[in-house]
Protein backbone atom coordinates (compact mmCIF):
# COMPACT_ATOMS: atom_id res chain seq x y z
CA UNK A 1 0.00 0.00 0.00
CA UNK A 2 1.51 3.40 -0.91
CA UNK A 3 2.34 5.70 1.96
CA UNK A 4 -0.41 8.29 2.28
CA UNK A 5 0.25 11.90 2.95
CA UNK A 6 0.08 12.47 6.70
CA UNK A 7 -2.25 15.44 6.22
CA UNK A 8 -5.07 13.43 4.66
CA UNK A 9 -7.90 12.77 7.12
CA UNK A 10 -8.75 9.20 7.94
CA UNK A 11 -12.49 9.85 7.63
CA UNK A 12 -12.15 10.61 3.94
CA UNK A 13 -10.74 7.21 2.99
CA UNK A 14 -12.51 3.99 2.22
CA UNK A 15 -13.31 1.63 5.05
CA UNK A 16 -10.86 -0.96 3.74
CA UNK A 17 -8.02 1.53 3.46
CA UNK A 18 -8.72 2.81 6.96
CA UNK A 19 -8.70 -0.72 8.34
CA UNK A 20 -5.37 -1.43 6.64
CA UNK A 21 -3.92 1.75 8.11
CA UNK A 22 -5.14 0.81 11.58
CA UNK A 23 -3.44 -2.57 11.23
CA UNK A 24 -0.19 -0.86 10.19
CA UNK A 25 -0.39 1.42 13.21
CA UNK A 26 -0.94 -1.57 15.51
CA UNK A 27 2.08 -3.36 14.01
CA UNK A 28 4.20 -0.27 14.64
CA UNK A 29 3.08 -0.17 18.26
CA UNK A 30 3.85 -3.87 18.67
CA UNK A 31 7.36 -3.29 17.27
CA UNK A 32 8.02 -0.54 19.82
CA UNK A 33 6.61 -2.72 22.62
CA UNK A 34 8.71 -5.72 21.55
CA UNK A 35 11.97 -3.77 21.38
CA UNK A 36 11.13 -2.12 24.70
CA UNK A 37 10.68 -5.51 26.36
CA UNK A 38 14.02 -6.69 24.95
CA UNK A 39 15.80 -3.67 26.42
CA UNK A 40 13.96 -4.15 29.72
CA UNK A 41 14.99 -7.77 30.22
CA UNK A 42 18.46 -7.85 28.67
CA UNK A 43 20.50 -4.62 28.79
CA UNK A 44 18.32 -3.22 31.57
CA UNK A 45 17.21 -5.61 34.29
CA UNK A 46 19.88 -8.29 34.15
CA UNK A 47 22.72 -5.78 33.97
CA UNK A 48 21.13 -4.01 36.94
CA UNK A 49 21.07 -7.29 38.86
CA UNK A 50 24.74 -7.85 38.06
CA UNK A 51 25.60 -4.33 39.22
CA UNK A 52 23.77 -4.82 42.52
CA UNK A 53 25.55 -8.10 43.18
CA UNK A 54 28.87 -6.26 42.95
CA UNK A 55 27.65 -3.38 45.13
CA UNK A 56 26.28 -5.76 47.76
CA UNK A 57 29.42 -7.88 47.96
CA UNK A 58 31.76 -4.90 48.35
CA UNK A 59 29.40 -2.74 50.46
CA UNK A 60 30.03 0.28 48.28
CA UNK A 61 28.08 1.96 45.51
CA UNK A 62 31.37 2.79 43.75
CA UNK A 63 32.24 -0.90 43.41
CA UNK A 64 30.68 -0.93 39.94
CA UNK A 65 31.85 1.12 36.97
CA UNK A 66 29.82 4.34 36.52
CA UNK A 67 29.66 3.52 32.81
CA UNK A 68 27.89 0.24 33.60
CA UNK A 69 25.45 1.95 35.94
CA UNK A 70 24.67 4.59 33.32
CA UNK A 71 24.28 1.94 30.59
CA UNK A 72 21.80 0.06 32.77
CA UNK A 73 19.79 3.19 33.53
CA UNK A 74 19.81 4.28 29.88
CA UNK A 75 18.48 0.91 28.72
CA UNK A 76 15.76 0.96 31.37
CA UNK A 77 14.57 4.52 30.79
CA UNK A 78 15.13 5.08 27.06
CA UNK A 79 15.12 1.49 25.86
CA UNK A 80 12.05 0.33 27.77
CA UNK A 81 9.92 3.28 28.87
CA UNK A 82 11.04 5.52 25.99
CA UNK A 83 10.12 2.87 23.41
CA UNK A 84 6.71 2.41 25.03
CA UNK A 85 6.09 6.18 25.05
CA UNK A 86 7.04 6.58 21.39
CA UNK A 87 4.89 3.65 20.34
CA UNK A 88 1.87 4.82 22.34
CA UNK A 89 2.43 8.36 21.10
CA UNK A 90 2.35 7.34 17.44
CA UNK A 91 -0.72 5.19 18.08
CA UNK A 92 -2.72 7.47 20.35
CA UNK A 93 -1.76 11.13 20.15
CA UNK A 94 -1.81 11.45 16.36
CA UNK A 95 -5.30 9.95 16.25
CA UNK A 96 -6.73 12.75 18.36
CA UNK A 97 -6.94 14.96 15.27
CA UNK A 98 -8.18 12.21 12.91
CA UNK A 99 -5.02 12.47 10.80
CA UNK A 100 -2.57 9.88 9.56
CA UNK A 101 1.05 9.23 10.38
CA UNK A 102 3.48 8.73 7.48
CA UNK A 103 4.31 5.10 8.23
CA UNK A 104 7.67 5.16 6.48
CA UNK A 105 8.92 7.90 8.77
CA UNK A 106 7.40 6.19 11.78
CA UNK A 107 9.32 2.98 11.06
CA UNK A 108 12.48 5.04 10.53
CA UNK A 109 11.92 6.48 14.01
CA UNK A 110 11.67 2.96 15.47
CA UNK A 111 14.85 1.80 13.70
CA UNK A 112 16.89 4.88 14.69
CA UNK A 113 15.68 4.80 18.28
CA UNK A 114 16.33 1.09 18.80
CA UNK A 115 19.75 1.26 17.15
CA UNK A 116 20.72 4.36 19.15
CA UNK A 117 19.77 2.82 22.50
CA UNK A 118 21.57 -0.42 21.64
CA UNK A 119 24.72 1.46 20.58
CA UNK A 120 24.65 3.54 23.78
CA UNK A 121 24.47 0.37 25.88
CA UNK A 122 27.29 -1.24 23.89
CA UNK A 123 29.52 1.81 24.32
CA UNK A 124 28.94 1.91 28.07
CA UNK A 125 29.47 -1.79 28.74
CA UNK A 126 32.28 -2.66 26.32
CA UNK A 127 33.87 0.79 25.79
CA UNK A 128 34.02 -0.10 22.07
CA UNK A 129 35.18 3.03 20.19
CA UNK A 130 33.33 4.98 22.84
CA UNK A 131 34.68 8.41 21.89
CA UNK A 132 32.54 8.34 18.75
CA UNK A 133 29.86 5.74 19.55
CA UNK A 134 28.71 7.63 22.67
CA UNK A 135 27.83 10.90 20.87
CA UNK A 136 26.66 8.99 17.77
CA UNK A 137 24.14 7.04 19.83
CA UNK A 138 22.88 10.25 21.45
CA UNK A 139 22.53 11.89 18.02
CA UNK A 140 20.57 8.88 16.69
CA UNK A 141 18.17 9.05 19.62
CA UNK A 142 17.67 12.77 19.12
CA UNK A 143 17.03 12.25 15.39
CA UNK A 144 14.47 9.54 16.15
CA UNK A 145 12.67 11.82 18.56
CA UNK A 146 12.65 14.62 16.00
CA UNK A 147 10.83 12.34 13.57
CA UNK A 148 8.30 11.57 16.30
CA UNK A 149 7.83 15.24 17.14
CA UNK A 150 7.43 16.17 13.45
CA UNK A 151 4.78 13.48 13.05
CA UNK A 152 2.82 14.93 15.96
CA UNK A 153 3.10 18.42 14.54
CA UNK A 154 1.84 17.29 11.13
CA UNK A 155 -1.02 15.40 12.75
CA UNK A 156 -2.19 18.55 14.52
CA UNK A 157 -1.20 21.19 11.98
CA UNK A 158 -4.77 21.56 10.70
CA UNK A 159 -6.00 22.49 14.18
CA UNK A 160 -7.05 26.10 14.42
CA UNK A 161 -5.64 28.46 17.02
CA UNK A 162 -9.02 28.29 18.78
CA UNK A 163 -8.82 24.48 18.89
CA UNK A 164 -5.30 24.63 20.31
CA UNK A 165 -6.49 27.04 22.98
CA UNK A 166 -9.15 24.49 23.96
CA UNK A 167 -6.59 21.69 24.09
CA UNK A 168 -7.46 19.27 26.92
CA UNK A 169 -5.25 19.58 29.96
CA UNK A 170 -4.05 15.99 29.72
CA UNK A 171 -2.64 16.62 26.24
CA UNK A 172 -0.89 19.74 27.54
CA UNK A 173 0.77 17.60 30.25
CA UNK A 174 1.83 15.03 27.67
CA UNK A 175 3.22 17.78 25.45
CA UNK A 176 5.11 19.10 28.48
CA UNK A 177 6.62 15.64 28.79
CA UNK A 178 7.42 15.72 25.08
CA UNK A 179 9.28 19.00 25.58
CA UNK A 180 11.08 17.46 28.55
CA UNK A 181 11.95 14.49 26.35
CA UNK A 182 13.54 16.83 23.80
CA UNK A 183 15.36 18.72 26.55
CA UNK A 184 16.75 15.48 28.00
CA UNK A 185 17.92 14.16 24.62
CA UNK A 186 19.62 17.47 23.76
CA UNK A 187 21.26 17.60 27.19
CA UNK A 188 22.35 13.98 26.78
CA UNK A 189 23.97 14.74 23.41
CA UNK A 190 25.93 17.68 24.84
CA UNK A 191 27.02 15.58 27.83
CA UNK A 192 28.09 12.74 25.53
CA UNK A 193 30.21 15.13 23.45
CA UNK A 194 31.81 16.51 26.63
CA UNK A 195 32.57 12.98 27.81
CA UNK A 196 33.99 12.00 24.42
CA UNK A 197 36.31 15.05 24.33
CA UNK A 198 37.34 15.31 27.97
CA UNK A 199 36.53 11.98 29.62
CA UNK A 200 38.74 9.02 30.39
CA UNK A 201 35.99 6.42 29.82
CA UNK A 202 32.45 5.95 28.44
CA UNK A 203 30.70 7.56 31.41
CA UNK A 204 29.13 11.00 31.55
CA UNK A 205 30.71 13.41 34.07
CA UNK A 206 29.09 13.08 37.50
CA UNK A 207 27.69 16.63 37.56
CA UNK A 208 26.19 16.23 34.09
CA UNK A 209 24.79 12.81 34.95
CA UNK A 210 23.07 14.09 38.13
CA UNK A 211 21.23 16.82 36.24
CA UNK A 212 20.42 14.45 33.40
CA UNK A 213 18.81 11.97 35.83
CA UNK A 214 16.71 14.71 37.44
CA UNK A 215 15.51 16.01 34.08
CA UNK A 216 14.97 12.49 32.76
CA UNK A 217 12.74 11.46 35.63
CA UNK A 218 10.83 14.59 36.64
CA UNK A 219 10.70 16.62 33.41
CA UNK A 220 10.30 13.71 30.95
CA UNK A 221 8.85 10.55 32.51
CA UNK A 222 6.62 12.01 35.22
CA UNK A 223 4.66 14.43 32.96
CA UNK A 224 3.91 11.63 30.49
CA UNK A 225 2.56 9.40 33.26
CA UNK A 226 0.59 12.26 34.82
CA UNK A 227 -0.85 13.24 31.44
CA UNK A 228 -2.07 9.75 30.58
CA UNK A 229 -3.26 9.32 34.19
CA UNK A 230 -5.43 12.41 33.77
CA UNK A 231 -6.93 10.84 30.68
CA UNK A 232 -7.30 7.19 31.73
CA UNK A 233 -7.73 6.98 35.52
CA UNK A 234 -11.24 8.49 35.66
CA UNK A 235 -12.30 5.99 32.98
CA UNK A 236 -10.55 2.83 34.13
CA UNK A 237 -10.03 3.33 37.89
CA UNK A 238 -13.22 5.28 38.63
CA UNK A 239 -11.33 8.22 40.14
CA UNK A 240 -12.79 11.70 40.24
CA UNK A 241 -11.88 13.60 37.07
CA UNK A 242 -9.31 16.34 37.64
CA UNK A 243 -10.44 19.97 37.24
CA UNK A 244 -9.36 21.23 33.84
CA UNK A 245 -7.01 23.80 35.39
CA UNK A 246 -5.18 21.13 37.44
CA UNK A 247 -3.03 19.55 34.68
CA UNK A 248 -2.19 23.02 33.39
CA UNK A 249 -0.96 24.04 36.84
CA UNK A 250 1.05 20.79 37.12
CA UNK A 251 2.69 21.57 33.77
CA UNK A 252 3.80 24.97 35.09
CA UNK A 253 5.36 23.35 38.19
CA UNK A 254 7.21 20.84 35.98
CA UNK A 255 8.65 23.58 33.77
CA UNK A 256 9.72 25.56 36.84
CA UNK A 257 11.40 22.49 38.33
CA UNK A 258 13.24 21.80 35.07
CA UNK A 259 14.50 25.38 34.97
CA UNK A 260 15.70 25.13 38.58
CA UNK A 261 17.49 21.86 37.77
CA UNK A 262 19.29 23.38 34.79
CA UNK A 263 20.28 26.36 36.93
CA UNK A 264 21.79 24.07 39.56
CA UNK A 265 19.22 24.99 42.23
CA UNK A 266 18.80 21.47 43.56
CA UNK A 267 16.91 22.33 46.75
CA UNK A 268 14.44 24.58 44.90
CA UNK A 269 13.86 21.86 42.31
CA UNK A 270 13.34 19.22 45.02
CA UNK A 271 10.74 21.41 46.78
CA UNK A 272 8.91 21.85 43.47
CA UNK A 273 8.99 18.08 42.81
CA UNK A 274 7.49 17.41 46.25
CA UNK A 275 4.75 19.97 45.59
CA UNK A 276 4.13 18.32 42.21
CA UNK A 277 3.87 14.82 43.71
CA UNK A 278 1.41 15.83 46.43
CA UNK A 279 -0.72 17.98 44.12
CA UNK A 280 -0.87 15.25 41.46
CA UNK A 281 -2.02 12.66 43.99
CA UNK A 282 -4.85 14.90 45.15
CA UNK A 283 -5.90 16.45 41.83
CA UNK A 284 -5.79 13.27 39.74
CA UNK A 285 -7.68 11.22 42.29
CA UNK A 286 -5.39 8.49 43.70
CA UNK A 287 -5.35 10.11 47.16
CA UNK A 288 -9.14 10.50 47.16
CA UNK A 289 -12.09 8.11 47.26
CA UNK A 290 -13.23 6.75 43.87
CA UNK A 291 -16.56 8.02 42.54
CA UNK A 292 -17.47 4.90 40.55
CA UNK A 293 -16.37 1.24 40.31
CA UNK A 294 -13.17 0.50 38.43
CA UNK A 295 -13.35 -1.21 35.05
CA UNK A 296 -11.32 -4.34 35.70
CA UNK A 297 -12.84 -6.72 33.14
CA UNK A 298 -10.02 -8.78 31.64
CA UNK A 299 -7.40 -7.64 34.18
CA UNK A 300 -6.86 -8.25 37.88
CA UNK A 301 -9.32 -6.62 40.26
CA UNK A 302 -6.46 -5.14 42.33
CA UNK A 303 -5.81 -2.59 39.55
CA UNK A 304 -6.92 0.52 41.56
CA UNK A 305 -4.90 -0.56 44.62
CA UNK A 306 -1.64 -0.62 42.66
CA UNK A 307 -2.41 2.73 41.03
CA UNK A 308 -2.70 4.27 44.50
CA UNK A 309 0.48 2.47 45.59
CA UNK A 310 2.38 3.91 42.63
CA UNK A 311 1.32 7.44 43.56
CA UNK A 312 2.43 6.74 47.11
CA UNK A 313 5.88 5.93 45.74
CA UNK A 314 5.83 9.23 43.84
CA UNK A 315 5.42 11.16 47.11
CA UNK A 316 8.10 9.03 48.83
CA UNK A 317 10.50 9.65 45.94
CA UNK A 318 10.00 13.41 46.14
CA UNK A 319 10.50 13.40 49.90
CA UNK A 320 13.71 11.39 49.62
CA UNK A 321 15.03 13.70 46.90
CA UNK A 322 14.41 16.73 49.11
CA UNK A 323 16.20 14.96 51.98
CA UNK A 324 19.16 14.20 49.72
CA UNK A 325 19.29 17.84 48.57
CA UNK A 326 19.24 19.21 52.11
CA UNK A 327 21.68 16.61 53.50
CA UNK A 328 24.10 15.49 50.75
CA UNK A 329 25.99 13.31 53.25
CA UNK A 330 22.95 10.99 53.45
CA UNK A 331 24.16 9.12 50.39
CA UNK A 332 21.44 6.50 50.51
CA UNK A 333 18.57 8.98 50.20
CA UNK A 334 19.38 10.09 46.66
CA UNK A 335 19.64 6.61 45.19
CA UNK A 336 16.61 5.41 47.13
CA UNK A 337 14.58 8.35 45.87
CA UNK A 338 15.55 7.67 42.25
CA UNK A 339 14.58 4.02 42.65
CA UNK A 340 11.27 4.89 44.32
CA UNK A 341 10.50 7.12 41.36
CA UNK A 342 11.71 4.98 38.46
CA UNK A 343 10.60 1.58 39.78
CA UNK A 344 7.93 2.36 42.38
CA UNK A 345 6.10 5.03 40.38
CA UNK A 346 7.09 4.78 36.70
CA UNK A 347 7.47 1.00 36.43
CA UNK A 348 4.58 0.52 38.86
CA UNK A 349 2.27 2.54 36.61
CA UNK A 350 3.49 0.77 33.47
CA UNK A 351 2.88 -2.67 34.99
CA UNK A 352 -0.53 -1.53 36.27
CA UNK A 353 -1.88 0.55 33.36
CA UNK A 354 -0.07 -1.37 30.60
CA UNK A 355 -2.12 -4.59 30.88
CA UNK A 356 -5.27 -2.46 30.75
CA UNK A 357 -4.54 -0.35 27.65
CA UNK A 358 -1.75 -1.94 25.59
CA UNK A 359 -3.67 -5.08 24.56
CA UNK A 360 -6.56 -2.89 23.38
CA UNK A 361 -4.22 -0.60 21.44
CA UNK A 362 -2.57 -3.62 19.79
CA UNK A 363 -5.62 -4.76 17.86
CA UNK A 364 -8.23 -5.17 20.63
CA UNK A 365 -6.58 -8.18 22.25
CA UNK A 366 -7.39 -9.55 25.71
CA UNK A 367 -4.74 -9.83 28.42
CA UNK A 368 -3.29 -13.33 28.54
CA UNK A 369 -3.32 -13.77 32.34
CA UNK A 370 -4.65 -11.44 35.07
CA UNK A 371 -2.96 -13.68 37.65
CA UNK A 372 0.44 -13.07 36.07
CA UNK A 373 -0.35 -9.36 36.21
CA UNK A 374 -0.90 -9.62 39.97
CA UNK A 375 2.23 -11.72 40.49
CA UNK A 376 4.37 -9.20 38.58
CA UNK A 377 2.99 -6.28 40.57
CA UNK A 378 3.50 -8.01 43.94
CA UNK A 379 7.10 -8.90 43.06
CA UNK A 380 7.79 -5.37 41.85
CA UNK A 381 6.41 -3.76 45.02
CA UNK A 382 8.33 -6.13 47.29
CA UNK A 383 11.56 -5.58 45.37
CA UNK A 384 11.16 -1.80 45.34
CA UNK A 385 10.45 -1.67 49.09
CA UNK A 386 13.54 -3.77 49.86
CA UNK A 387 15.71 -1.65 47.57
CA UNK A 388 14.56 1.71 48.94
CA UNK A 389 14.85 0.63 52.57
CA UNK A 390 18.14 -1.13 51.88
CA UNK A 391 19.78 1.93 50.32
CA UNK A 392 18.55 4.28 53.06
CA UNK A 393 19.86 1.98 55.80
CA UNK A 394 22.96 0.44 54.22
CA UNK A 395 24.71 3.28 52.39
CA UNK A 396 25.21 5.52 55.48
CA UNK A 397 26.17 2.45 57.56
CA UNK A 398 23.07 2.51 59.77
CA UNK A 399 22.29 -1.17 59.21
CA UNK A 400 25.15 -3.09 57.50
CA UNK A 401 23.00 -6.18 57.02
CA UNK A 402 20.79 -4.17 54.69
CA UNK A 403 23.48 -4.59 51.99
CA UNK A 404 22.24 -8.16 51.68
CA UNK A 405 18.78 -6.94 50.74
CA UNK A 406 19.95 -5.29 47.53
CA UNK A 407 20.49 -8.38 45.35
CA UNK A 408 17.26 -9.89 46.70
CA UNK A 409 15.40 -6.75 45.69
CA UNK A 410 16.98 -6.89 42.23
CA UNK A 411 15.99 -10.53 41.84
CA UNK A 412 12.39 -9.73 42.73
CA UNK A 413 12.29 -6.85 40.26
CA UNK A 414 13.82 -8.94 37.47
CA UNK A 415 11.18 -11.58 38.19
CA UNK A 416 8.47 -8.91 38.03
CA UNK A 417 9.69 -7.56 34.69
CA UNK A 418 10.05 -11.08 33.29
CA UNK A 419 6.47 -11.96 34.27
CA UNK A 420 5.22 -8.68 32.79
CA UNK A 421 7.13 -9.25 29.54
CA UNK A 422 5.95 -12.85 29.25
CA UNK A 423 2.34 -11.87 29.92
CA UNK A 424 2.45 -9.04 27.39
CA UNK A 425 4.27 -11.16 24.78
CA UNK A 426 1.68 -13.93 25.08
CA UNK A 427 -1.03 -11.30 24.78
CA UNK A 428 0.46 -9.79 21.61
CA UNK A 429 0.84 -13.24 20.05
CA UNK A 430 -2.86 -13.97 20.51
CA UNK A 431 -5.28 -13.08 17.70
CA UNK A 432 -7.57 -10.09 18.29
CA UNK A 433 -10.74 -10.80 20.22
CA UNK A 434 -13.08 -10.44 17.24
CA UNK A 435 -11.09 -13.10 15.35
CA UNK A 436 -11.05 -15.40 18.39
CA UNK A 437 -14.81 -15.10 18.74
CA UNK A 438 -15.25 -15.76 15.02
CA UNK A 439 -13.09 -18.89 15.24
CA UNK A 440 -15.01 -20.19 18.23
CA UNK A 441 -18.41 -19.36 16.72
Amino acid sequence: MPVADSRLPVLGDTAGDTAAYECSLSRLLMAFLASGLVFLLGPGSFLGLWNLLGISQRHASLAVSPAWLQAHGHAEVFGWVGSFILGIGFHSLTRQSGSRVAMGWAWACWALWSAGVALRWLAGVTAWRWRWTLPLAAAMELAAYWIFRSSLRRAHEKDSSEARARMPGWILLVLTGAFGFLLVLAFNLVAAVVAAVQGAGPALPAAWDARLISLMTWAFLVPFVLGFSTRWLPIFAGFRAAPERAPRALAVVILAGAAATLAGLGVVAAILWLLLALAAGVCLGPYRRAVQPAKTKGIHASFPVFVRTAYGWLAIAAGLELWASLAPAATGAGGAGRHALTVGFIAGMVLTIGPRVLPAFSGMRALYSPRLMLAALLALQAGCALRVLGEVLAYPGWLPRAWEWLPISAGLEVAAFTLFAYNLARTLLRPPEHLRRRNFA
